[in-house]
């Protein structure tokens, strides 16, 4: 008797398979999984929210003041206004600096930074006066970019005076007093350091002609603040040469001179 054939024999050897998987089970799981992940970063988002705003852990407590000179610690954080109790993320740092400038003119720079989890840093950089300007009984201090920045019952010691000698002449309409005031610091920031610990006056009678006073009543004919690095190399060898000069003249330092003795 005949076997099956070859193709009944296939038909009865082929693995038996379970019902195909529905498209649209394996959808809703992915789909609720992407629930699920979306839930957990919104309550994460909702959680730390809180932390921030919300809670007590990160709030402002205290504020610290470093980096002065002249002003005190307290003077900067009662100008600060810090919002103590506030959450330290809420805190506007661009308006406390801003603040602290505004009332504080002998700040020249200020730092504020966040302290986690919960102080202000208040880093502040003050001004330093390179002349002072005789008003009254008081002196005004002008600083390196020529801004008077504050007003003090005694002079600063080591800080020359600066005379404004300027008559209402076409010079004086022309520059203007402000311009003339930052050609003296110019100058003073040019003289040597030598020089410098001995003067005690810098003089303004037009925007060509700065002169310096020294102790001992010696005098510089510094002439216009151009060329100040050249004219402090040649008041310093002419003042080796001749040390026992009273005046010295480097407006053109090309061609100095001295006299006196």
């Amino acid at each position: 008797m005949a076997g099956p054939n070859t193709a009944e024999r296939g038909e009865r050897q082929k693995p038996e398979s379970g019902p195909p998987r529905p498209p649209r089970l394996g959808r809703l799981r992915r789909l609720r999984v992407l629930i699920i992940l979306l839930i957990a970063v919104v309550l994460g988002g909702a959680a730390s929210v809180w932390v921030l705003y919300g809670s007590q852990w990160l709030r402002v407590e205290h504020v610290s003041a470093t980096g002065t000179r002249v002003l005190t610690a307290e003077q900067v954080r009662e100008a600060a206004e810090v919002p103590v109790g506030s959450p330290l993320i809420s805190v506007d740092t661009g308006a406390i600096a801003e603040r602290l400038r505004r009332k504080l003119p002998r700040i020249d720079s200020v730092d504020v930074v966040r302290s986690w989890p919960h102080g202000i840093g208040l880093k502040v950089t003050e001004r330093t006066p390179v002349l002072t300007v005789e008003k009254g009984a008081k002196f005004i201090e002008v600083d390196a970019k020529g801004v008077r920045f504050a007003t003090v019952s005694n002079a600063p010691k080591g800080v020359p005076a600066l005379e404004l000698t300027v008559s209402r002449s076409v010079g004086l309409r022309r520059f203007g007093t402000d311009r003339l005031v930052r050609e003296a610091v110019r100058v003073a920031g040019d003289i040597p350091a030598a020089v410098a610990r001995d003067t005690r006056t810098l003089k303004v009678r037009s925007y060509d002609s700065i002169s310096l006073e020294l102790k001992g009543g010696r005098t510089v004919e510094w002439g216009s603040g151009e060329k100040g690095r050249a004219k402090a190399r040649t008041l310093s060898a002419l003042m080796k040469a001749a040390p026992g000069a009273r005046h010295f003249d480097v407006s053109a330092p090309t061609a100095p001179a001295s006299s006196g003795s």
